[in-house]
């Protein structure tokens, strides 16, 4: 028996390959048997499951963001509030980084804590940036500032972008203040002792996080008794948030300080959204 040359070998196997081929595309073209695909379908479904499963995966890749998400000093300016986005006759001022208040001066009178949970420093930093830019920390971007007067009252708003840990970290403090400086003393400067009291405010659901403040402070101005009330509102998006501190002798409108953060917060996202806010209609609240 004579054996069969390889390359004689070779063509049949070939030959096989082919034929079993053949008839596989033949039954696929023919559509019998739908129920069971073909080696060929099989690998293909395989292949897509794999690539779908690699774009949608908790662990892929997100996608970039869209444009427009990064504050810029433009949009900083634009996402401000304007007298027509709060209530009252307020009258927007030419300086108002230049605010302060003689009762927010002193030292906080840290033998109070020393039986309590607070840290001492957490409340001498709120008192320190109530009239400050730097309720948030420091901007790591861009950042605007506005202010607005009505009487004895004052309102203060920021727009900034901030480096995401630290503005993580200030939203927890936030967050803590109503718990840890519920009530303090505040010693030293011209005004005698003082008391301050921190509560929590309800905001308008705004946001992807926010944090309300009523602080009280309760002195003595020139010999006679004084009570400062401010709130404090803080609402963030992604990394950028804005801030409102509201109040002075005559009290606080909390109204006012809902209508600050509605607004601003709706100009916040139109600019983070890559659009220009329209000016706000006079007289709509």
């Amino acid at each position: 028996m004579t054996t069969p040359r390889p390359f004689a070998r070779s063509l049949r196997v070939l030959a096989v390959a082919l034929a079993a081929g053949t008839l596989l595309a033949t039954a696929a073209c023919s559509g019998a048997d739908d129920s069971a695909p073909s080696a060929s379908e099989t690998s293909a479904t395989v292949a897509e499951r794999g690539l779908a499963a690699q774009t949608t995966s908790p662990g892929s890749t997100p996608a970039s963001p869209s444009p427009g998400e990064e504050l810029t000093g433009t949009g900083a300016r634009n996402a401000l509030i304007t007298p027509a986005d709060i209530e009252g006759d307020w009258t927007q001022v030419d300086n108002p980084q230049e605010w302060r208040d003689s009762l927010l001066v002193g030292n906080v009178d840290v033998a109070a804590f020393l039986e309590g949970q607070g840290d001492p420093a957490d409340c001498r930093r709120l008192v320190d940036a109530l009239y400050d830019e730097t309720l948030l920390g420091r901007p790591s971007g861009a950042s605007a500032l506005t202010g607005f007067q009505e009487g004895d009252s004052r309102l203060l708003y920021q727009v900034a972008a901030y480096d995401k840990a630290g503005l993580d970290d200030s939203m927890e403090w936030l967050h803590s203040l109503p718990d840890t400086c519920d009530q303090f003393t505040l010693t030293g400067g011209d005004d005698g002792d003082r008391t301050v009291q921190v509560i929590d405010l309800s905001l308008p659901d705004a946001g992807d996080d926010r944090q309300g403040l009523t602080v009280t402070v309760k002195g003595t101005s020139n010999g006679s008794p004084v009570t400062l009330s401010l709130d404090v509102a803080v609402v963030r998006i992604g990394t950028s948030a804005i801030t409102v501190t509201n109040g002075g002798l005559d009290g606080v409108d909390h109204d006012t300080t809902s209508a600050a953060v509605e607004q601003g917060t709706e100009r916040l996202q139109e600019v983070l959204a890559g659009r220009t806010p329209q000016p706000t209609p006079s007289g709509i609240n």
